[in-house]
């Protein structure tokens, strides 16, 4: 690989990690919207841009055989993550969200286990171990200061991606192609969440309505930002830079929000850095 697509990799990964920190500020700057009602603005946004993609490159949306069960299965983990996302940036500090929900790496090697028979070598079994001692200074289970409740949300945002992620690995290695996969999982996303729109609505004002836009917009860019990344260098080579969404995540939320985190969650967020690091790190020395 050129060290050239190695760079622009590189930068498109950390362009994906700042949308994907800007999406969570606008969704939290948007109020007190319920997490379905929001989800429908961060999946039709993405509708449209991969259905374009599709027409533009005239991309057949025809399934293979058993293709169709593991888009469901993508589909249906994908929408409960963004989900438990949501409701997690809705009611913790934007930045310790974010870094729940990079969890969702460390949960697709187990989930890879179970679903692609892949074993779990021991030093990714420490890796797992780790992160989730991280997660636990960041949730402090049983400390008054830290609502649980929304904290699980974050953590389940983390495992339900994970298994997310893992389905996608399938159905690439089975050829469907990635703007039928992200079209196919933004439909589902929306009519999934439909009903309950429509049975309990909730009224926007213009300036909430204009945040949820920029907030598909946002991570319509992340999408795209991270597919042109991991057409440019191998995942395990990258993955790492991925974590930058927490230090942009951490400003824009000090700038627009004024949140700041204490002591503990820092300490958290470096303890499952490292993780990610060391398992990235690992990765490249098994690949060599």
């Amino acid at each position: 690989m050129k060290q050239g697509n190695k760079n622009k990799a590189i930068i498109y990964i950390m362009l994906s990690a700042f949308f994907f920190a800007l999406m969570n500020i606008f969704v939290k700057l948007a109020g007190d919207i319920p997490s379905m009602q929001k989800s429908v603005f961060r999946n039709a946004v993405a509708l449209i841009f991969a259905f374009a993609i599709i027409k533009k490159q005239n991309i057949s949306l025809k399934l293979g055989k058993g293709d169709g069960k593991y888009l469901l299965l993508r589909s249906v983990f994908g929408t409960l993550g963004i989900l438990c996302n949501f409701y997690a940036v809705d009611h913790m500090m934007v930045a310790d969200a974010s870094i729940l929900s990079k969890l969702s790496p460390f949960f697709a090697i187990i989930f890879s286990y179970f679903i692609l028979k892949e074993k779990i070598k021991p030093a990714q079994f420490g890796f797992i171990a780790l992160a989730f001692v991280g997660m636990l200074f960041v949730v402090r289970p049983g400390f008054t200061d830290v609502s649980l409740f929304p904290a699980f949300m974050g953590v389940m945002g983390g495992v339900t991606a994970g298994a997310a992620y893992t389905y996608v690995r399938v159905l690439g290695s089975r050829g469907v192609k990635g703007p039928v996969i992200v079209f196919m999982f933004s439909t589902f996303s929306c009519l999934a969440v439909l009903p309950f729109i429509i049975a309990d609505f909730t009224p926007m004002s213009t300036m909430q309505l204009m945040y949820l836009i920029l907030a598909g917009l946002a991570a319509s860019g992340g999408q795209f930002s991270v597919t042109a990344a991991y057409s440019n260098a191998p995942a395990g080579e990258i993955s790492v830079y991925d974590y930058t969404q927490i230090i942009f995540a951490t400003i824009l939320s000090f700038i627009f929000l004024g949140e700041v985190p204490d002591a503990i969650s820092f300490v958290g967020y470096a303890v499952i850095f490292a993780a990610g690091l060391m398992m990235f790190m690992y990765n490249n020395k098994k690949a060599k």
